[in-house]
């Protein structure tokens, strides 16, 4: 099959503007939903729709099963820098520790030492907290951190990558969409096992990683339907009426999670049901929203996501993510109002321009210096390896 550079999805490229973009956008998602809630909008028509702005953590997981599976669907084709080679499992492994681990321990100590609602925080709290481990012990989700569950369930992602990619690669190629498709769809079904609780909460077992890898498989479909021959999915993508269509698919699957099917209002948990259609509809949107991105055509010019300020803002979507409960925190006293009291339009303008001031400054001291440092680590030690990825080394939730 012979692919022009017209046809060919622009998923290849090293670096894509939109999909930084489209951090930013997930991570306002976030900001919006925990801003609704501390602000009483968690019920009604409004709380509703407000809620269901959780599932840009679908789109984080989606943009991460994207960009680091794409080098393992690439190889398995012989489409990879060292042809059939996978990428390196090392400098996968470090990239991932240096990109997550420092800036996230920053916030855990500040925020665990400083935040009033995190005060005298048992040593229970700070080990589960500083070692990612939170969604397995119960009760260690603490206030400001109470968002970390996601990232929690995305470092083990990153941890069973690896081992996802080599069990792949005893399959034929031709059978590894279809094996993505059907794991992700099963994971549905996870609510239905016996140790279910239906509590919400740490050590909730619908937090651990099974329940959404859903999320993770529709940006590894789209990682391997980039390094295929040209298909249906990229030829939607590629047409703006395809485009328009999955527009319309997101915002319908967003809607029907957003409905009484998928859940009651607030916090109360679902049946088991409920849950499954939930996480189905996330997998819907965040496929939807991400497939117009990467399986476009390599000249696409994506006028809002792929500008320069959006793609700033994307850089600093983790410092945003891991910092804007603090940040929501302090808006309050600024406000002079309390959690709960309505307000939201202000509260959610200065906990997005609060969130962004300290991302900017995480960017900057920690989380920048620490990749050039282990990029200059790995050049010393290998002089000759081949470029290294920037975009699917600097994705995080």
């Amino acid at each position: 099959v012979i692919v022009t550079d017209g046809d060919q999805a622009g998923g290849t490229r090293s670096f894509l503007p939109a999909v930084e973009g489209m951090r930013a956008c997930a991570a306002m998602g976030v900001v919006v939903t925990h801003v609704a809630f501390q602000t009483g909008h968690s019920s009604g028509v409004d709380g509703r729709l407000f809620g269901r702005f959780d599932l840009a953590v679908a789109v984080f997981f989606a943009l991460s099963g994207f960009l680091l599976w794409r080098g393992h669907a690439a190889a398995a084709r012989g489409l990879g820098p060292d042809g059939f080679r996978s990428p390196p499992t090392g400098h996968y492994l470090r990239s991932r520790l240096v990109r997550i681990m420092p800036a996230y321990l920053v916030a855990v100590v500040v925020i665990l030492t400083l935040l009033p609602d995190a005060d005298h925080a048992s040593l229970t709290v700070w080990l589960a907290n500083l070692t990612l481990t939170q969604i397995y012990v119960p009760l260690t989700l603490t206030g400001g951190l109470t968002q970390m569950w996601s990232l929690s369930v995305e470092v083990s992602f990153y941890l069973a990558l690896p081992i996802l990619a080599l069990l792949a690669r005893r399959i034929p190629v031709r059978a590894r969409v279809p094996a993505i498709a059907a794991l992700g769809a099963l994971s549905w079904g996870w609510g239905w096992l016996p140790f279910f609780s239906g509590h919400a909460g740490s050590g909730n077992p619908l937090n651990w990683p099974p329940a959404f890898f859903s999320w993770f498989a529709a940006g590894m479909l789209l990682a391997e339907w980039v390094h295929s021959p040209i298909g249906l999915a990229v030829r939607v993508a590629q047409n703006k009426a395809g485009r328009v269509l999955m527009a319309a698919i997101a915002l319908a699957a967003f809607l029907v999670a957003a409905s009484p099917l998928a859940g009651p209002e607030g916090l109360t948990p679902g049946t088991a049901a409920q849950f499954a259609l939930k996480t189905a509809m996330g997998s819907i949107v965040a496929f939807a929203l991400v497939a117009p991105l990467v399986l476009d055509r390599v000249d696409t010019p994506h006028r809002l996501l792929g500008t320069a300020g959006m793609v700033t803002l994307g850089r600093w979507s983790y410092g945003l993510f891991i910092w804007h409960l603090a940040a929501l925190a302090m808006v309050f006293p600024v406000v002079g109002t309390f959690p709960f009291t309505g307000n939201m339009p202000m509260v959610l303008v200065l906990t997005l321009l609060f969130g962004f001031a300290i991302a900017a400054v995480s960017y900057a001291l920690v989380e920048s210096p620490c990749r050039e440092a282990l990029r200059r680590w790995e050049k010393r030690e290998k002089p000759t390896a081949a470029a290294i990825d920037a975009e699917a080394d600097a994705i995080a939730p």
